[in-house]
């Protein structure tokens, strides 16, 4: 017969286990706690309180236009790359689940190779590439033999590509393992029934590698929505997002303050999309299961 107290034991054992102590997730939450907690709640504490304490911070970005822009500018273009990345890493995360294991782990080491490069230096490398008397537009006019000039930089869709190019690979990953999980006896079965190629597709592989597609558009989206060198450098003056906003309060403005605060609603804004994320998955998994 258990006790109350041996009972109690055990849920706060339970309780430790999934928040990650007496486990050996231990040194990294304890890492987490010290390099990311600790310094957000001093942010925080700056946002409030620098010499005086008051909620001025928020309330001009609650009322500034310059604010409501960049926070537009930021969900739009975080939305849009994470939408193009998924697009793109699909076709690479499927062309490489038809691979076999020794050929996939070629081709993933070309797939990580953005990793490896500044996005400093790769943004640069695409002003080279995109500029108005870059490669592209080189090469159309020595093609159509015009002097054509297509836009490509110093505007919303020279932030897309830079940033999609950097962000692929976060799609990539989750939707490769989704689709190594599936069971190919299911498709074989498809097959058997007479489905077509297409069919199968979508009536079966697309819907049970959505988990990968979703997981790989969240991380796309809220890495870009905190992007700050690649909008600086390809971006135009009206593509200025919440994190040239923080750039510019420190370095020019020197308003620690307002900094802060923006960076505290950037950190918000992500928690809230993750947590909604979060909140439909477990909707899908109870329905599922219902």
């Amino acid at each position: 017969m258990t006790t109350p107290l041996l009972r109690r034991d055990g849920r706060t054992r339970k309780m430790l286990n999934r928040l990650g102590f007496g486990s050996f997730l231990l040194p990294l939450t304890l890492f987490m706690l010290l390099v990311f907690c600790l310094p957000l709640i001093g942010v925080i504490r700056t946002s409030i309180c620098d010499g005086d304490c008051s909620l001025v911070a928020y309330s001009d970005f609650a009322t500034g236009k310059l604010f409501h822009r960049a926070l537009t500018n930021t969900l739009s273009i975080g939305f849009i790359t994470g939408l193009v990345s998924v697009t793109c890493g699909y076709f690479v995360a499927y062309h490489l689940s038809r691979m076999t294991a020794r050929r996939r782990r070629l081709f993933l080491v070309l797939v990580m190779l953005p990793f490896w490069t500044s996005i400093l230096v790769k943004s640069f490398a695409f002003t080279v590439i995109l500029g108005t008397d870059g490669i592209i537009n080189n090469a159309l006019q020595a093609v159509t033999g015009t002097d054509i000039v297509i836009p490509m930089i110093f505007n919303r869709a020279g932030v897309i590509i830079g940033m999609a190019h950097w962000l692929i690979p976060f799609a990539v990953f989750p939707i490769l393992s989704s689709l190594l999980s599936q069971d190919k006896a299911l498709r074989d079965a498809a097959e058997i029934m007479g489905a077509r190629p297409w069919d199968i597709f979508w009536k079966v592989t697309f819907p049970l590698s959505l988990p990968g597609v979703i997981a790989g558009g969240l991380m796309s989206s809220v890495i870009g929505m905190g992007s700050f060198v690649t909008p600086a450098l390809l971006g135009g003056r009206r593509d200025m997002m919440m994190a040239n906003l923080v750039d510019f309060y420190v370095r020019e403005a020197l308003d620690w303050r307002m900094a802060s605060a923006i960076a505290v609603i950037l950190v918000l804004i992500a928690l809230l999309i993750l947590s909604l994320a979060a909140w439909l998955r477990q909707r899908q998994e109870r329905g599922a299961v219902a």
